[in-house]
C-alpha cells in the first residue's frame, strides 16, 4: 500500500534507538524526510546511518534534549514546517510512591506531558494551515492499565492522553490527527531493564525472566520493534485520517491469565 507520505516531513523525538528508532525507520522507508532525535552525538549518528540505509527520504539528526526549553527549540528549528510529530522519550523508573518527592514528580511531568505537549504547540499552526497533520504520541500501556509501582508514569502520561483527547477534536477538522500508541511488551532495551529487574528480584537467570515475561504475552513472544514502526506509518498515512483513538499495543494478555505482581513491568520505550 502506499501511505501517501512520499516528500513528507517528520520529527521523530527520541529516535536513536528502541521504538522511536523504529518508527523512524518505517517512515523514512515511506520516503518521509525524518528528523531523528538524541542526546548522544555518537549513538544518534550511528542510528541516523542504519535508518538511512533503504530510506526513500533524508535522515537529519538532531542533538537535543526534549526536556529542556532549548532542547525543543532546536528540535523545531530543523523541521518547523513537519507534516509529521513522533512524541517519544525516556519513561520514568518503577518505584514506590511513599518515596518520591517533587523533584522526581517533576522531571516525570516535564519529559512525559510537557515536552511533548509543547512539542506540538510549535507544529499544530503550520499543520492546521497546510491541512495535513499527524501527531502519534508513544505512551505506555500504564495510561489504560495503572499500577502503583509505575505511578510516575502512569500519571504524567494520562495527562498527555487527556490533554492530547480534547485537543483532537479541534485538529481534526483541519486533517490532523492525533493518535496516542500505548506499547508494553515489545523488545527494546527497556525490556532488558525490566528482566533485569526480574532477576534481582527474584534471583532468576535472564532466560528464566524472559521466558516468564513471554509465557504471560498470547502470542508467547515480545513484539518486534519493526511492528510498532510499521503501525506508526500507517497512523501517519494520507489513508489514516479519520483515525482519532488510542492505539494499544499490548501484550494481549489471555483475560484468564493475571498480571504477576512480583515483577514490575512498563515497556515504555526511551
Amino acid at each position: 500500500m502506499d501511505l501517501g507520505l512520499t516528500d513528507r516531513k517528520a520529527i521523530v523525538c527520541a529516535s536513536s534507538r528502541g521504538l522511536g528508532k523504529a518508527c523512524a525507520v518505517a517512515l523514512a522507508r515511506e520516503g518521509v524526510h525524518v528528523v531523528v532525535n538524541g542526546r548522544s552525538a555518537e549513538t544518534l549518528d550511528r542510528a541516523a546511518f542504519e535508518i538511512s540505509s533503504g530510506a526513500k527520504g533524508s535522515v537529519t539528526p538532531v542533538v537535543a534534549d526534549l526536556n529542556t526549553e532549548e532542547g525543543r527549540a532546536k528540535l523545531l528549528a530543523a523541521c518547523p514546517d513537519a507534516d509529521i510529530l513522533v512524541n517519544n522519550n525516556d519513561g520514568p523508573p518503577p518505584g514506590n510512591f511513599a518515596q518520591w518527592g517533587e523533584a522526581e514528580w517533576r522531571a516525570a511531568l516535564d519529559a512525559n506531558m510537557l515536552a511533548p505537549l509543547f512539542m506540538i504547540k510549535g507544529l499544530m499552526e503550520g499543520m492546521k494551515e497546510r491541512r495535513f497533520g499527524r501527531i502519534v504520541n508513544i505512551t505506555s500501556a500504564m495510561v489504560k492499565a495503572p499500577r502503583a509501582v509505575m505511578g510516575l508514569s502512569t500519571a504524567a502520561r494520562s495527562g498527555l492522553t487527556a490533554m492530547c483527547k480534547g485537543l483532537s477534536t479541534d485538529l481534526a477538522p483541519f486533517n490532523v490527527t492525533i493518535n496516542n500508541m500505548l506499547p508494553e511488551r515489545f523488545d527494546t532495551d527497556r525490556q532488558k531493564k525490566m528482566a533485569e529487574l526480574a532477576m534481582a528480584f527474584k534471583k532468576i537467570t535472564m532466560e528464566e525472566a524472559r521466558a516468564e515475561i513471554e509465557s504471560s504475552i498470547a502470542a508467547k513472544r515480545m513484539g518486534d520493534p519493526s511492528e510498532f514502526g510499521d503501525a506508526c506509518a500507517f497512523l501517519c498515512s494520507a489513508q489514516a485520517g479519520f483515525i482519532l483513538s488510542l492505539l494499544p499495543l499490548r501484550s494481549c494478555r489471555p483475560s484468564g491469565l493475571p498480571r504477576s505482581r512480583e515483577a514490575p513491568t512498563d515497556a515504555t520505550p526511551e
